[in-house]
Order: structure tokens, then sequence, then C-alpha cells
């Protein structure tokens, strides 16, 4: 274990600490344990805990609370990789073993949302880096998370592909008698292969979709998000209706399909992957994505005309409220 430093101010200077951390507002300690061999954290406190999200950002929340900075999922398509330039760290190797972990965020949490002010609006978490990383495993911040909601009569949905959130269904069935709560499941792949080189640090497929049974067994509505999907890699009808059909055997009671997004910092990790795992693709990627970020326009297009009645099918095709109903996401 290694210690970074304290001081009372909350504020270290610790010439040992990453660019960027040195000088962070709340840093408490940095620690390295053996079972999490090659990743770093650094503990922080932290002054704020709600996030309150812009009209004009593609998230679909209008709240979100985010208790890690970084992911040991190591999802190489990661959006959110982005986020650990501005502690300069890099959006590859640092952003999967360089994790921020907010210590005290649930006691911030539970003081904002007790504020006279607060409208109760519904937050999501999972929005940006997971929650049940196998960091929570660890720290275990998410209870006090969970409590902070409803006893404050808080709506609130998580997104994962953490099985770390199995240990809480106790907690969140009982949350749902309190408040709305809405879990879902993420998904991208199916083959164990691909899944392996994709998203080395994420439970199997098969895991996750167990995590869907769990979450049905103690009497929880769970979507899963079909995402992202890959164009030339999980996008053929088979592929489709293999994912869709092994979801609604779970037990979803709903799901929604997205192809994957290229945003800066996520977008180089990702193409580096594909130029080594599938040369073949990165002339058709480079097309696909000519517009920026988000796939052309009539691939998006295509891709839902046929995924559509594959939901319809399975009965997976309710609305699942994952993005804010006013907001049109663009799409190249």
């Amino acid at each position: 274990m290694r210690w970074a430093g304290q001081s009372v101010s909350g504020v270290v200077s610790d010439p040992d600490a990453l660019p960027g951390l040195e000088e962070m507002p709340g840093l408490v300690r940095t620690v390295r344990t053996p079972e999490f061999a090659g990743v770093t954290f650094h503990e922080v406190m932290a002054r704020s805990a709600l996030n309150h999200v812009p009209a004009s950002s593609d998230s679909p929340f209008d709240w979100t609370v985010n208790p890690y900075r970084g992911c040991t999922h190591a999802c190489v398509y990661c959006f959110a990789r982005r986020t650990h330039s501005y502690l300069d760290l890099d959006t590859g190797v640092d952003f999967d073993s360089e994790i921020v972990v907010k210590v005290n965020v649930a006691e911030v949490l539970a003081r904002e949302l007790g504020r006279p002010s607060w409208g109760r609006e519904p937050v999501a978490l999972g929005t940006n880096t997971d929650p049940y990383q196998r960091a929570e495993g660890r720290y275990r911040l998410m209870p006090g998370i969970i409590e902070a909601f409803a006893g404050s009569g808080t709506p609130f949905s998580v997104l994962t592909k953490g099985t770390t959130l199995r240990r809480d269904l106790p907690l969140l069935a009982r949350a749902g008698e309190r408040v709305p709560v809405t879990l879902g499941v993420s998904l991208a792949v199916l083959d164990e292969d691909l899944h392996a080189t994709l998203e080395p640090g994420t439970p199997s497929p098969r895991a996750r979709l167990e995590l869907v049974r769990s979450i049905r067994a103690a009497g929880l509505p769970c979507q899963v998000l079909v995402a992202p999907v890959l164009p030339h890699l999980t996008d053929s009808d088979e592929d489709l209706e293999r994912v869709v059909g092994a979801v609604a055997e779970a037990g979803a009671t709903s799901a929604s399909v997205m192809a994957l997004h290229l945003r800066p910092g996520a977008r180089e990790w990702f193409l580096r992957w594909l130029g080594r795992e599938h040369p073949e693709l990165a002339e058709p990627y480079a097309e696909l994505y000519r517009g920026g970020s988000y796939v052309l326009k009539s691939y998006a297009s295509d891709l839902a005309e046929r995924v559509r009645p594959v939901l319809r099918r399975h009965g997976l095709d309710r609305a699942t409220g994952w993005r804010r109903p006013s907001q049109v996401r663009r799409t190249g």
C-alpha cells in the first residue's frame, strides 16, 4: 500500500503524484494493493455529488452521480475516456488503471438531496463510469448512495456491466418500495473471444445474463442496453437475433440497441484496437465515422429498421427511458 500524503486543508502536494493529481483538492491518499495488481486508487474527498447535465449534452439524463473516475472494465470503446485527460492522465492505460475514488460521495449526496431546493428529480448512475466496477467491492460506496436516494424520496437508475450489483439487490429491492428504481445491464457482445479483447475487465456475457435473471428474481425491472453494436463485427441479423433472444430469455423487461459512438479520447483508443485486431476494417470505419463521433445516419437508420422487429418479436420494444424525451440524438 502506498500513501501519497495528507494535509489538514485537504489539498495534497505530492511531488511523486501523477501529473494533474499532485495538487488535486481533496486528495487524501494514493493506494496500491496486491488484490488489484496494476491498479492505483486515488482517494479524494468530493465537494459535490450531484452533476447537473446541460440540456445541450448528449447525456440522456438531467442529473447524474459518478462515484468513480476511470474504470477497470477497460472497455476499448468507452466514451468516458476523455474525462481522464482533464487530470493530465492519458485516455488509454491510465483510464483503465488510475481510478479516482470519491470516498465521501454518499455523505455529500445525502446532504445535497436533503436541501429544501432539491426537487427529487430522477438521478442516473452508470452514465459515465460504472458504479459497480471492481473497485466497488473494495470501497462499498453504493449502499450509502442507495440509502441516500431512498431516504430522500429521489427516483434513481443504475446502468452497469458489474455483477457486484448482486450484492446490493436486497437493498435495492427495499429502496424500490420507497422510490422508483430502474436497473439496467449493458451487454455488447455474446462472443467470448471478442469480449476478451473488447471488454477485458468486465464480467463475461454469460455472467451478465445471470445478473439480469437475479435482478428480475428480486422483483425489480431490468432494462438491457445492447450497446455498442459494432459495424461489421456484431451487426448482422444473426448477431442481433442472438443477443436480443438471449436478453429476452434472461427475463429483461425491455431493451434498446445503439451503434458504437467514437468520441474523442475513445476514438483513438478504439481505432488502435481495431487496427491491431481487425485491420481489414480500418477503412470501412473511417468511412462510417467520417462525420465525427457518430456513425453515418444511413447506417443508424438501417440498424434501427432491422432491430425494430427483433425487439417486437421478443417483447422488448417497450419504452426504456434511457434518453430525455425531448432530446434528438445526432447520428452523423
